[in-house]
């Protein structure tokens, strides 16, 4: 079995001075795009799993061609939910962001007011992941360490999201305790690629970390975050 997890491209967060809330890609994202597609032709994949959200559709479109695989939407790789922003004006969602970094820990957990919790973010992506990787024949094996059993070689999954919803797959499938700020603990650059393969442990495996927010694609113009 091997994940890839990719990051959507740069996304349009702002036109003429207000927050748009699920942007498409900028054009400097659809170049990463663009060379996102050209790094996977003549790949192999069984399977592409794509966030709902624009962005993650624009950035999956060249990888769906070149591959010539059907993609799979599934909502719980949307980025956590943030709240409705769409026409505000940019300076005030700043502000919301920096004031919101310098809460109490215990009230990190609750999110930005008005969106999504990071309890309620982390149990939909981990739940959606474990729901598809029982659907493989992968399942995790509660301790600490957490092992997994899963079927060997097993598929080649190529996942398109956000970084956010990418922090806590990976860090998952370590068996890293969470944290509510993930994004900035596995920190990936817009269109980058990580890799997650299982090595054997005690008659097990265990999920290794091969590559990590890869940028080798993309010319160093087009390295953003």
């Amino acid at each position: 079995m091997e994940l890839v997890f990719i990051r959507h491209g740069q996304p349009e967060w702002e036109r003429d001075g207000r927050s748009i809330d699920d942007p498409e890609l900028t054009d400097i994202g659809m170049q990463q795009a663009e060379h996102l597609g050209r790094a996977f032709a003549g790949q192999r994949a069984d399977r592409i799993l794509v966030s709902p959200l624009v962005r993650a559709r624009q950035t999956a479109a060249p990888i769906i061609e070149a591959l010539g695989i059907e993609p799979e939407t599934h909502d719980w790789l949307a980025e956590i939910t943030a709240p409705v922003w769409q026409g505000t004006p940019t300076e005030v969602v700043a502000e919301v962001f920096a004031s919101s970094r310098l809460r109490p820990l215990e009230e990190q957990w609750l999110g930005i007011p008005g969106g999504e919790t990071f309890h309620a973010f982390h149990d939909r992506v981990t739940g959606g992941l474990i729901e598809f990787l029982s659907s493989l024949d992968c399942y995790r094996f509660n301790g600490h360490p957490p092992l997994w059993q899963l079927q060997d070689p097993g598929p080649r999954i190529i996942i398109v999201a956000h970084s956010g919803t990418d922090a806590v797959c990976i860090g998952h499938l370590l068996g890293i305790d969470p944290i509510p700020w993930e994004w900035e603990r596995f920190v990936s650059f817009h269109a980058s690629v990580s890799v997650v393969r299982p090595v054997d442990i005690a008659g097990r495996h265990s999920f290794s970390l091969y590559r990590f927010s890869d940028l080798s694609h993309l010319p160093e113009h087009l390295h953003t975050r």
